[in-house]
């Protein structure tokens, strides 16, 4: 869980109107940017090529550092391999004191911004200056970056024109045009006085000895140009094997980074330039290249970090993060942020500066579909949590919850007191609108469903499958919404699959699916609950197991087996049962569909993508064939209709103030839809997206696919 000290840096942040404003712009506009830069091009194509290319260069470091080192020093270069951020800083200090250096120019590098160089630098008496235009406001504003590729994102035109006013003798006006020329022109005095220029790379190219840098300013070539002595910082995952292969990454850089199809500079460097001086003569600089580990080959020994060097750093995961959209980066609390920044703070800095930034994730997984390396950046945050969660445990509370929902039968038996309990909370109503005392925020922004009178696994029983055809036998994995809040779901799912001839059972000795052990780091009672419900299911016996909850079947298909790979008889069920297992829409498309039937009452529904079902499964169309085949129904798509709407499982609970805003942009693209019915495949969207429904005076009702057939297609029969 995140510390008080965290929590209240995420409200400072989300009470930040200027802050929400910035974000938010960037945010509505980035996606419908960066798809129109992608016109022409096979992105799946492209980032296959850039894993292919860096996953090489991963697996072969030491012969690309030899290889690139060799080429380089061939050119005049002097090549240094540091093992620490402290071996980098120490390097470039003697550097500038043997070169009686005095001014420094600092082009953009988060490799320096990582191991503190430039207070370093100051500290020994050195004029230290950024020179690109987000990193010089960063610097005058004394803030750290909130992006890895736009530093002062976060910033207002007037905050800029303010921090110029508090840090020049003039005054200056909040126009970006004339805040660019007077950055330019106190640029320009920097780099006429600078003895040492200091850069980053973007590529590193082990062939030639070639370093590359992508900008839209053109600092870095002024400060890899003017100064006489010139030092590149370079991280070890920035390696390519051969020339052409940088060209994957000059496709996918801009576009994933802001939206461009090239950037303004794109910069490449063999070797020394020669400096030219004011008395006509002209000699090589001192050009120095430092190759920095600093945590990244344990990084990379680590199996599940290793995909972190196909990692092009153009933050693509930040552009389309919620929940960075929502505080921006600061809250991280270290230099890289974001998702990936949560992965390279836990080996660049330290696991324990990773702990609370990793309870922003929102395991969405909108990041993995954008980037550029096909790093799965969810699954490398979980199991941060998961390794957290390992060696210190969880809070009191939360592991008491997850001790019961662990223990099946008090679970169940809890629940089933908890639907006559509720009566005074709900007033016999469907929604319970207010909780008292300190469970009042999780009813801030949205209701809650109150539990069912009768719970599925009872439902289930009175239900006549008579099946006129049979084919098989599907077992219902019902999870703990559809079992317990949610039965109507489920006689949806039953009818249906009776209809393709298929009788379904719904095997007593399942629960809870795990997931909210899993997102919560609590390894040991996901690991107790994927036995208990894989000898529940026995996949074995059963045509198809089939859920209509998406975080449970992929609990179904990956979580279990990954949880148990260490049991070999277990490990066995897991495969048998992951195999037979889906979603319920996507059973109903390979079973064949359905027929075009429904009562034909006009009704305009609009469709919501769980980010379980789409990123996890891939299920996207097969939904939409489903609710566009019931005489009736017109489908409108919503705008954004695969954004998470927040609720995230736990997330909604650890954060309600994050969830909340999150929510709150889904209902506004529902309304704009003029939708009467929002369709959802998964119970957890469906309690957050009614329940912040409930809420407002939207007259929208949300409905499970299961359950818009029963109601459309089934009582037609």
């Amino acid at each position: 869980m995140a510390d008080a000290n965290f929590k209240k840096r995420v409200e400072d942040a989300l009470e930040n109107p200027i802050l929400r404003g910035a974000l938010g712009r960037f945010g509505d506009v980035y996606g419908k940017n960066r798809e129109q830069a992608y016109q022409g091009y096979d992105f799946e194509n492209l980032r296959e090529k850039v894993v292919e290319v860096k996953s090489y260069a991963a697996e072969h470091l030491d012969e690309m550092m030899d290889q690139f080192e060799k080429a380089a020093m061939a050119r005049g270069a002097k090549v240094f391999r540091a093992e620490t951020g402290d071996d980098a800083k120490k390097y470039i200090i003697e550097l500038a004191r043997q070169q009686q250096v005095k001014n420094i120019v600092k082009s953009k590098s988060m490799a320096s911004e990582e191991i503190h160089l430039n207070d370093a630098l100051i500290n020994e008496g050195f004029d230290v200056q950024e020179t690109d235009l987000g990193e010089w406001i960063i610097q005058l504003a004394g803030q750290k970056p909130s992006h890895m590729v736009m530093p002062a994102i976060h910033m207002t035109k007037e905050q800029v024109a303010d921090t110029f006013n508090d840090n020049l003798s003039y005054h200056n006006d909040p126009v970006i045009t004339k805040l660019v020329k007077t950055a330019r022109a106190e640029m320009r005095k920097k780099f006429m006085e600078a003895d040492m220029g200091i850069s980053g790379a973007n590529i590193a190219v082990a062939e030639t000895g070639t370093l590359m840098m992508v900008t839209n300013e053109g600092n870095a070539r002024l400060t890899s140009t003017m100064p006489r002595v010139h030092v590149f910082l370079v991280g070890l995952e920035k390696f390519v094997p051969k020339f052409e292969d940088a060209g994957y990454i000059l496709q996918t850089l801009p576009r994933n980074g802001t939206a461009q199809q090239l950037t303004s500079y794109v910069t490449m460097i063999t070797g020394p330039n020669p400096t030219y001086y004011p008395d006509g003569s002209v000699q090589d600089k001192e050009f120095h290249i430092i190759l920095m580990d600093n945590g990244r080959r344990k990084m990379y020994a680590d199996e599940q970090f290793k995909q972190t060097f196909q990692c092009i750093r153009c933050a693509a995961c930040l552009n389309v993060c919620p929940a960075f959209q929502l505080v921006g980066g600061h809250v991280y609390g270290h230099i890289y942020t974001g998702g990936i920044g949560t992965i390279l703070t836990a080996f660049l800095n330290s696991e324990k500066d990773a702990e609370n930034p990793q309870n922003l994730c929102l395991q969405c997984g909108k990041c993995t579909e954008v980037c550029a390396g096909k790093l799965d950046i969810p699954g490398m945050i979980l199991e941060i949590r998961n390794r957290i969660g390992d060696q210190k445990g969880l809070a009191v509370t939360p592991k008491f919850i997850l001790d019961v929902v662990s223990n099946r039968r008090l679970f169940h038996s809890l629940l089933r007191v908890a639907s006559k309990a509720q009566l005074p909370i709900s007033k016999g109503q469907p929604m319970i609108r207010h909780l008292p005392f300190f469970l009042s925020g999780l009813t801030d922004k949205r209701s809650l469903p109150t539990v069912a009178d009768v719970p599925f696994r009872d439902v289930i029983k009175k239900i006549d499958q008579d099946i006129k055809n049979p084919q098989g036998t599907v077992a219902f994995f019902g999870g703990c919404l559809v079992d317990f809040v949610y039965p109507k779901i489920g006689e949806g799912v039953v009818k249906v699959l009776n209809e393709k001839g298929y009788k379904v059972i719904f095997p007593e000795g399942q629960s809870c699916c795990g997931a909210p052990a899993t997102y919560m780091g609590d390894r040991k009672n996901a690991r107790k609950l994927a036995v208990m419900n894989i000898e529940a299911m026995n996949a074995e016996s059963v045509d198809y197991v089939v859920s209509a909850c998406p975080t449970c079947t992929h609990a179904l298909i990956d979580s279990f087996k990954e949880l148990l790979a260490d049991d070999p008889a277990m490990f066995k069920r897991a495969e048998e049962l992951s195999k037979k297992s889906m979603d319920f829409s996507k059973l109903l498309s390979i079973l064949g569909g359905l027929e075009e039937d429904g009562d034909g009452v006009p009704l305009k529904v609009t469709y919501h993508d769980s980010c379980h079902l789409r990123r996890k499964m891939n299920v996207i169309q097969e939904p939409r064939n489903i609710l566009s085949n019931i005489k009736g129904v017109d489908l409108v798509e919503m705008n954004e209709s695969d954004r998470c709407c927040g609720f995230a499982g736990s997330y909604s609970i650890k954060f309600p103030e994050m969830s909340g805003p999150i929510l709150e942009r889904k209902l506004r693209n529902i309304e704009a839809t003029g939708a009467e019915v929002v369709a959802v495949d998964c119970p957890g969207c469906l309690m957050q997206i009614s329940g912040g429904l409930d809420q407002t005076d939207l007259n929208v009702k949300v409905k499970h696919t299961a359950q818009l057939l029963l109601e459309k297609r089934q009582k037609n029969r």
